[in-house]
């Protein structure tokens, strides 16, 4: 095997496995710093010796293999090492270097470890950013320059960020394990909820060159599967992987050739993934058996999403059906950003006029004001009202507000047609 052949198998199988090596690490050292250092000294030592003795049978039991000797060195004879280093050299010792024993260990332990990784990276210690930039770089398998890309902020700040992130969980000495009790619902929350934004980012970037990141999307259904597997009695698990998997059935026809975005009601539903809807609808109707007669947050949403989803025609979506899931949505998880959407309903329901009434009354709230969706949906509705110097007008607010190019050009195009049709 020649050395960029050599090289292209290693990136592989690091984008495969680091996530089960980092959590597998984590669970033998307790500090999830230290055990992605393990990870890459790992990745260190392939990239030296793979292109010139090949690639070993078992890649991952070899990485995980070499970064366990380190860790137990490490362990042996750092005379600074903290005390916890000797739990993880005995824990070591215990396990035993042989690679089929490791490798038949990796296998038992995955999902458990990566649940653990997922709650720790997740932990409510830390700031909302720093949870999504650390779930991604453990569990995501994305490299630091490649998040602080999605997110738009310089490399070494996004470095700094994750660091930093580390260290808190370090010296607050946050536990490796999945909570229980009345903990798990309190932890479980924050894990959704960082998935969902990573999710999000993915469906619709907030800022950036491009409307849709799938890559980020992926990850995210990535992850939410594995809570479902792990978690098979949470309701909300298997509502937001549902979710994201109805939303994500839409990605191929979100955008045109070019890449310019394409409103939900104006896709091709052929282009629709069948598949994904197929396993969305059966995971929410697991989700609803679950919860009863006690829907959470993401089941509504699911709810919301299947609506379009069994709609093969935009005419044939039941927006009487989505009005009355926003109305129960904004009584579980009051938010205007709910009242807005629901009164987009609203308006396909019984009219544009009845939804700007809504829009209007939502002008003044503060969590609204930088929000670009607001004018953007008001300037559309004043448009179906034939009001097209307002509507030319709330569109280039949104234009204003809005950082993300494609949108922008989106709105901008809107409001170049409304001031022609108002001329």
């Amino acid at each position: 095997m020649s050395g960029s052949d050599a090289h292209r198998t290693i990136e592989t199988v690091w984008r495969m496995e680091a996530p089960r090596l980092i959590a597998g690490l984590a669970r033998l050292t307790r500090d999830v710093g230290r055990a992605e250092e393990l990870a890459q000294d790992a990745l260190v030592a392939a990239l030296r010796q793979w292109p010139e003795e090949g690639v070993p049978r078992n890649p991952a039991a070899w990485l995980m293999q070499v970064a366990k000797h380190r860790a137990l060195d490490t362990a042996r004879h750092e005379i600074m090492a903290r005390r916890k280093q000797d739990e993880i050299g005995r824990d070591i010792d215990n396990e035993g270097p042989a690679m089929p024993d490791i490798d038949e260990a990796l296998d038992d332990e995955v999902g458990d470890d990566l649940l653990r990784l997922i709650f720790t990276a997740c932990h409510p210690v830390l700031p909302k950013e720093a949870r999504i930039a650390l779930t991604l770089r453990l569990l995501g398998g994305l490299t630091t320059e490649e998040i602080a890309r999605a997110f738009l902020v310089p490399e070494p700040t996004m470095a700094q960020r994750i660091v930093r992130a580390k260290k808190t969980l370090s010296e607050a000495k946050v536990p490796y394990e999945v909570p229980a009790g009345a903990e798990l619902g309190e932890r479980l929350a924050s894990v959704l909820e960082v998935v969902y934004l990573i999710f999000n980012e993915g469906y619709s970037a907030t800022a950036g060159e491009d409307w849709i990141r799938p890559g980020l999307c992926e990850e995210a259904l990535r992850l939410g599967r594995i809570l479902a597997a792990r978690a098979p009695d949470e309701p909300e698990v298997h509502g937001l992987v549902a979710l994201m998997e109805l939303q994500a059935s839409r990605l191929r026809a979100r955008v045109g050739a070019d890449g310019e975005p394409i409103l939900l009601l104006d896709q091709n539903r052929a282009r629709w993934d069948r598949l994904l809807i197929g396993r969305g609808l059966a995971g929410l109707e697991q989700a609803q058996r679950l919860a009863g007669t006690a829907p959470g947050p993401y089941l509504l949403q699911a709810a919301l999403a299947a609506c379009h989803a069994r709609a093969r025609t935009a005419e044939e979506t039941d927006w009487q059906r989505i009005v009355a899931l926003y109305t129960v949505l904004g009584q579980v998880t009051p938010s205007p950003i709910v009242e807005l959407n629901r009164a987009v309903a609203v308006s396909m329901a019984d009219g544009p006029e009845a939804g700007l009434a809504l829009v209007e009354a939502l002008a003044g709230e503060p969590a609204l004001k930088r929000y670009h969706l607001l004018p953007g949906v008001r300037g559309d509705l004043l448009a179906k009202l034939g009001r097209h110097r307002e509507a030319a007008d709330a569109f280039d607010s949104a234009v204003a507000l809005t950082q993300n190019a494609r949108e922008r050009a989106l709105m901008q195009d809107r409001a170049a047609k409304e001031r022609a049709a108002g001329a």
